[in-house]
């Protein structure tokens, strides 16, 4: 699948839910940066979106399944890059038993659940994105009632995997988030 438009097509076939489509498209958002900020050619960045706005397609409709409905059914039938099925299969290690180990996959698991996170974050301030510091999300993140269904293990790893601080993920997020 190369075309962006059969991506997102894709997405609105298999997701019903608002939240959840506004989440996939978030992280597609911020894997698309980072694709950028890490330089990558243009057939990459379309990569780095596509893993990002389809990591949950079988979310809603299968959840016990997630995400092997999708990696083994749902996105190859559809032609997806085998190098995004991967990077799907490796956002959720505990369910699949693979953990990302390639560049895209390190990146789709350290943007999606801080995605959620930010998000819930930004819905409880009177400007969202535009003023938020990343000191008011880590502190958020030591709630552990606020948006407690994100594991904060999970966030800490991911900023791990990618080799940032916390805080610098947090703040690239921020940017790319009030750009939505």
């Amino acid at each position: 699948m190369a075309d962006r438009s059969e991506a997102e097509q894709l997405l609105e076939t298999w997701i019903k839910n608002d939240a959840l489509r506004h989440h996939c498209r978030m992280v597609a958002r911020a894997m698309e940066a980072y694709a950028y900020e890490n330089g990558k050619p243009e057939d990459e960045v379309n990569k780095w979106w596509q893993a990002g706005l389809l990591h949950d397609l079988d979310w809603e409709a299968y959840p016990d399944e997630h995400p092997n409905k999708a990696i083994n059914e749902i996105l190859p039938e559809h032609n997806v890059d085998e190098e995004v099925i991967q990077a799907v299969k490796t956002h959720a290690p505990d369910r699949t038993g693979a953990e990302p180990q390639r560049e895209l996959e390190r990146y789709l698991f350290a943007c999606d659940e801080i995605s959620g996170f930010m998000h819930a974050v930004s819905l409880m301030r009177p400007n969202g994105f535009e003023d938020m510091k990343p000191k008011s999300v880590k502190k958020k993140l030591k709630d552990k009632h606020f948006a407690a269904n994100v594991p904060r293990d999970d966030v800490y790893k991911g900023a791990e995997l990618i080799q940032k601080p916390l805080n610098d993920h947090i703040a690239f997020l921020i940017e790319v988030f009030k750009k939505l």
